[in-house]
């Protein structure tokens, strides 16, 4: 049944012709042609979509300076009655001669600072690559292999909590020199993170990947660098940062013991010189090369870490 509108001639006839004039207008679109389209928006600049978080950068800039000058703060307040301890300023005055010829060389055991810090490093980079290429490796074996887990899990589980410097005179019973134990020390205390870590994150490798490599029948070594070594990335550069930070917290003890070119021997030999301005200094070097390493392994460790790319 179909039902119809009826209207009155009066009616009928003026909306016809209002319909004529709507046609006949400029711009007007005939029935079925394309309506003209708007023209398109200009681009909103970017400054004015993303105002700077002025809080955020506060709290990012602001307060840590903050906390430094608290800490500077206290030490001066401190200091302010004299004694052996320097003041800060006496520290900072120290700390510009120091850097106003950072290698200089007056013999073999008086050089600049630059070059103690070079050296140190040197030791922290030939043991902990040597124990990279040992670690790692064993990592993948401990965590892909049930028996070689059985075998080495008790020995990594005796040998971890030794203290580092236990190891030195072992190094130098076999070695029968400073530099090399020094590098053997580093050796022995940095290889356990990458151990751990390494192996714990090849054991949290989804199975079903493996099932997957197993039907394609993939050959061992194409598993371990085709699909545990990006699965494993973010354990291995966790080990591979503990283990810098081990490593160069233990070389400027191992240097004090062992002596030589260093900045744990620096500090040694300010300390027998009785000038405590030096040492603070030292102590705030460590930390802030301490720090850049951590920095930019965070960052290699962000650059890797597939689960927030």
């Amino acid at each position: 049944m179909v039902s119809a509108v009826f209207h009155s001639p009066g009616e009928a006839g003026a909306q016809w012709r209002e319909a004529q004039a709507a046609a006949a207008a400029p711009g007007a679109t005939r029935p079925g042609a394309l309506a003209p389209t708007a023209p398109p928006a200009q681009p909103v600049a970017r400054a004015a979509r993303d105002p700077i978080d002025w809080k955020a950068l506060a709290g990012k800039v602001l307060a840590p300076l903050v906390g430094l000058a608290l800490l500077i703060g206290i030490w001066g307040l401190l200091t302010t009655k004299g004694g052996a301890f320097p003041t800060p300023g006496a520290t900072f005055e120290a700390a510009v001669k120091l850097f106003a010829d950072p290698f200089y060389r007056n013999g073999p055991n008086d050089q600049g600072i630059g070059w103690n810090i070079l050296n140190s490093l040197e030791r922290v980079a030939l043991g902990f690559g040597m124990a990279a290429l040992v670690g790692i490796p064993l990592g993948f074996l401990i965590g892909r292999f049930q028996t070689l887990n059985a075998m080495f899990s008790p020995i990594v589980s005796l040998l971890k909590p030794v203290s580092p410097l236990a190891w030195l005179p072992i190094g130098l019973l076999v070695f029968k020199a400073a530099n090399p134990a020094a590098i053997w020390t580093i050796f022995i205390c940095s290889i356990w993170p990458m151990v751990i870590n390494t192996a714990v994150g090849v054991q949290k490798v989804p199975q079903d990947y493996l099932n997957v490599a197993r039907v394609l029948n993939l050959s061992e070594w194409r598993i371990a660098t085709r699909i545990l070594l990006p699965a494993v990335m973010p354990y291995l550069l966790t080990g591979v940062r503990l283990s810098v930070g081990t490593a160069w917290l233990v070389i400027v003890a191992a240097e004090m013991l062992t002596g030589g070119v260093g900045i744990g021997f620096w500090v040694w030999d300010e300390w027998n010189n009785l000038n405590v301005a030096h040492i603070i200094v030292a102590i705030f070097v460590i930390g802030i090369v301490g720090l850049l390493l951590e920095w930019a392994l965070l960052a290699v460790a962000r650059r890797f870490d597939y689960a927030n790319n």
